[in-house]
């Protein structure tokens, strides 16, 4: 897992005004700007956000950093996450910066580039830019950075208008109608409140909407990808096809069935993946996912004649392995979902209107189509620690894994690893019996929390 001091592994996150304080922001902006535009004229570089309160804050510190290297900034507004990778493209700009925590809680924020072709840059620029904090943080006085004045300091542009061409473009990708089709929209009170809803009623459909207002404090409070119980209810109580959960910056989609029941992000992509193997639009008949997708997962897309590449966990890796195999379809559980062919970065909205366009055409309900992935029960428990250091060294926690990996024996496997944004171990385990998975993972649970707790 790739982390360094600032950069984890999506971006520099942290508590808003405490550890990504408007100082740092002011820092990453300038290192950014110059090792992303270094030896161009009159770099461009599109930033956008989501709706947390601390956006704006952040924003006028990382842009000043910008602006005093020299480097122009198209300000896009609120805004997905994707929408920055493809504006950074559509705009022609050098690089594109999104301030988003995505599902994290409304106090936490963060920053994350994108290069000139959309894609989140690589662990070698990362470190570049590291160095670079590094030399600003400790030795102010000596910044290596120019400082441009009069006529070659950076200017902004106000570009919030060219978000249309980014809905034009989603639009694209399907020929669909989705007239007929009543929709629930969970906007997570975040980047996709507005655009959602606008989009899926351009393409036909009948939308209701919850959690569309953002007062820069609510967002992923009680809503959105990561709580989507309230969406369930309503899906239920409106008697809708169906219901789409995006997370705060939008780059992830769990849906809801007519049932109520979730649809995770194994099986939204088990249904693309299946609809675009019978269209020919499955590159290499393959999808790539990580080792945390569900066991039922490969089981069924091998049973369909798809194959599968597992990667580690985070959406970098499945995107890594997707560039390099020619694949165009791949993803993760937690509803990041990659179409390579249309965007450069997991996209929440895309993969809503993909769905869609699948079940429309396929004339099935989206229950159906879930179930024809058998999936095995799994229990996924976060422990919050003080320290994420030594938990794969600590011999009393490895014993408790290890205890379980041989009760499980070749009927389940058990998956431990540390979050790579929160001070938080992941426990997962899958087997056939739900019940007993609990108690497995609460015995390790409380291991990893007596031996590295708070």
């Amino acid at each position: 897992m790739k982390v360094g001091k600032f950069f984890g592994t999506d971006g520099v996150r942290g508590v808003a005004n405490q550890q990504l304080t408007p100082e740092l922001a002011f820092r990453l902006g300038r290192a950014g700007a110059y090792v992303l535009t270094r030896g161009k004229t009159s770099p461009l570089i599109a930033v956008g956000r989501d709706t947390r309160l601390s956006g704006e804050l952040l924003e006028s510190a990382l842009v000043a950093g910008m602006l005093s290297i020299g480097a122009n900034v198209a300000r896009l507004g609120i805004v997905s996450t994707p929408g920055v990778a493809f504006l950074t493209r559509h705009l022609k700009a050098d690089a594109g910066v999104m301030i988003s925590a995505s599902h994290n809680p409304f106090p936490d924020n963060g920053i994350k580039f994108f290069g000139a072709d959309g894609y989140k840059l690589l662990d070698e620029t990362e470190a570049e830019i590291e160095r670079l904090l590094e030399i600003l943080e400790k030795d102010p006085a000596n910044d290596p950075i120019p400082r441009p004045t009069g006529n070659d300091i950076g200017r902004i542009s106000d570009e919030s208008d060219r978000i249309d061409a980014y809905l034009e473009h989603l639009k694209s990708t399907i020929d669909t109608d989705l007239c007929g089709m009543h929709i629930v929209v969970d906007g997570a009170n975040g980047a996709a409140y507005e655009l959602a809803p606008h989009l899926l009623r351009d393409l036909g459909a009948d939308v209701t909407t919850i959690a569309v207002n953002p007062d820069g404090v609510n967002i992923n409070v009680d809503c959105g990808s990561t709580h989507p119980q309230r969406l369930q209810q309503e899906v239920v109580r409106q008697g809708a096809h169906l219901g789409l959960a995006f997370d705060g910056d939008a780059d992830r989609l769990i849906a809801v069935d007519e049932k109520g029941d979730v649809v995770d992000g194994d099986q939204i992509m088990f249904i693309c993946a299946y609809y675009f193997k019978q269209k020919g639009l499955l590159a290499k008949d393959t999808i790539v996912t990580t080792v945390m997708s569900n066991f039922g997962f490969f089981k069924s897309t091998g049973e369909a004649g798809i194959a599968t590449e597992r990667t580690a966990v985070g959406d970098r890796y499945v995107m890594e392995k997707m560039r390099e195999g020619g694949y165009n379809l791949g993803g993760e559980q937690s509803g990041h979902i990659i179409f390579l062919d249309h965007n450069t970065t997991g996209d929440g909205m895309l993969s809503a209107i993909q769905l869609l366009r699948a079940v429309k055409e396929e004339g099935e309900t989206l229950s159906n189509l879930k179930d024809k992935m058998h999936k095995f029960p799994q229990v996924l428990k976060n422990v919050r620690v003080a320290s994420k250091e030594g938990w794969d060294t600590n011999p009393v926690i490895q014993q408790a894994i290890q205890s379980v990996v041989d009760a499980l024996g070749e009927e389940g496997r058990v998956l431990v690893r540390p979050s790579g944004t929160e001070p938080l171990i992941r426990v997962m385990a899958e087997g056939p019996d739900q019940a007993q998975l609990e108690e497995y993972v609460s015995q390790i649970a409380e291991t990893i929390l007596r031996q590295l707790g708070e």
